[in-house]
């Protein structure tokens, strides 16, 4: 940085003043909240054209120098706004301002909420341009653990003997196997044997994986929830096979459409069901079991996220109940990125075979350096560690939400939310109808997505049911998206 506090490409602010000049102000706020401020600041900058678009920041270093704050409240800042959209950067080549930010709106480069997958991944959503986005699916890409990640790397390039780069197991990496299993026994309580666990590219592969094993062994149709996640229809349509919607109601999947419903196979989000965030409750975890026996058929559990869970205790996966009916698929997707492409499968030992085969002529198995970092993170303590942290932020978002919902629109229901990461709230219909609700939001610049758009099940007291994901947004964020959302609809 010049002596005049400009850097190659840096704009200028109100009378010729450096624009991140206007950060002084926070970096002299109480030290107890002096990253948040920063945060915000910076965050205002952009959005009132003090930051235009295509300029360059100056180095986390330089800033920090210049404010006279850490280092780590500059990068931490930088990683923040990135994953909203505000900046970007290139490891290497600096940060500057994102160029889809105007007028206060995040754009089409942003990298939470508009882009949110449902909990298996699959196309992401068109993106619009909104100004905060609470449509779900998206955890906080910040909290990613750069630092312990990087360590991992490097403490397994050290030590991975050269035989370990060669063609890969199917079934996965034997170290990171072993790891994952000893994880899921003590987190999840299934039975995990090593031998039958295989890596797979997410919940989405895992899921094409069974549809390809299944229709090869005859089955045509496959039940999803109703509400549930669209992506589950769309990939086991991929491997040939139709769905069947199966109704829910507030203990779990109703057993009689089920029954009637002829299907062999089906999907389920038992500990959380997405999106309506009830727990299954135990007698109809049984019942569901009772039936894989009946009709010699088995049940996907996508245990999106078992990890996350705060005002109750953790919930058990099924398949701890029974291993010969229930195929569990996991990913890290939700507690460290979605990019990473990393998950798991755990096989009943009559479809193992078929399935490592599939999963040989797919691909011939994941990369064996991500797969030798994730057993060197789990291994270490390091993922334990990231689930707490994520978990803590996660609390305090939930909680923003819920602080600003009942001071905003009072008389909304919320439900679902002792885990996961976004909840039910339930709009009364004298807010306006569905469609005309929706669009004022959307005109204010909120993003939402309605409990009608996960399922067919149409309700007819004029209610609103809003699915709000919470995750990848700050309480401050948060605050503003709730406060746009009560003026949009005169709240």
């Amino acid at each position: 940085m010049t002596p005049s506090g400009t850097t190659s490409g840096g704009a200028p602010g109100p009378a010729g003043q450096p624009a991140w000049e206007l950060l002084l102000p926070a970096a002299g706020a109480p030290a107890r909240r002096r990253g948040r401020a920063l945060q915000e600041a910076l965050r205002e900058a952009v959005r009132s054209g003090r930051l235009a678009a295509g300029t360059r920041l100056p180095s986390t270093r330089e800033l920090a120098a210049d404010l006279g704050v850490s280092r780590g409240l500059v990068t931490e800042a930088y990683e923040q706004l990135t994953a909203e959209g505000y900046l970007r950067g290139e490891r290497g080549a600096g940060t500057w301002v994102g160029g889809a930010v105007r007028a206060g709106r995040v754009g089409a480069a942003t990298g939470t909420g508009g882009g949110g997958r449902d909990p298996v991944a699959g196309v992401p959503d068109v993106r619009v341009d909104f100004r905060v986005d609470f449509r779900p699916g998206t955890p906080d890409l910040s909290l990613f653990p750069r630092s312990a990640w990087a360590a991992a790397q490097r403490s397994v390039l050290a030590r991975l003997p050269h035989r370990a780069l060669g063609y890969p197991d199917p079934r996965g990496l034997p170290e990171l196997r072993g790891a994952l299993a000893g994880m899921l026994a003590r987190r999840r309580g299934v039975v995990a044997d090593p031998e039958r666990l295989v890596v797979c590219s997410g919940v989405a592969q895992a899921s094409t994986l069974l549809g390809f094993v299944l229709r090869a062994r005859g089955l045509r149709t496959v039940g999803v929830e109703d509400p549930g996640s669209p992506e589950h229809g769309r990939l086991f349509a991929s491997t040939g096979m139709e769905t069947v919607w199966l109704p829910l109601d507030g203990e779990g999947l109703r057993p009689e459409p089920l029954a009637a419903s002829g299907v062999r196979a089906v999907v389920v989000t038992p500990s959380h069901q997405f999106p309506s965030g009830i727990g299954w409750s135990a007698e109809r975890r049984a019942a569901l079991l009772d039936w894989a026996r009946t009709v010699g058929g088995y049940v996907l559990e996508d245990d999106y996220d078992g990890d996350f869970r705060y005002d109750r205790a953790p919930v058990g996966a099924l398949q701890g109940l029974d291993p010969e009916r229930v195929v569990y698929a996991g990913s890290v997707s939700k507690s460290l990125a979605p990019g990473l492409r990393l998950g798991w499968m755990l096989v009943p030992e009559e479809l193992l075979g078929e399935v490592v085969e599939r999963k040989r002529t797919m691909d011939l198995g994941n990369p064996v350096l991500d797969q030798a970092v994730l057993a060197e993170f789990v291994t270490r303590g390091g993922y334990d560690r990231q689930l707490r942290r994520c978990q803590r932020a996660y609390r305090e978002r939930r909680d923003a939400l819920l602080a600003a919902l009942a001071a905003r629109l009072p008389g909304i229901e919320v439900s679902g939310i002792a885990a996961g990461l976004h909840v039910i709230a339930r709009v009364p219909a004298l807010f306006g109808p569905p469609e005309r609700f929706l669009a004022r939001a959307a005109e204010a610049g909120v993003a939402l997505r309605s409990l009608e758009e996960y399922g067919t099940a149409r309700p007819s007291d004029g209610d609103v049911r809003l699915v709000i994901g919470y995750a990848h947004l700050s309480p401050s964020a948060i605050a503003e998206g709730i406060g746009l959302l009560a003026g949009a609809v005169g709240a």
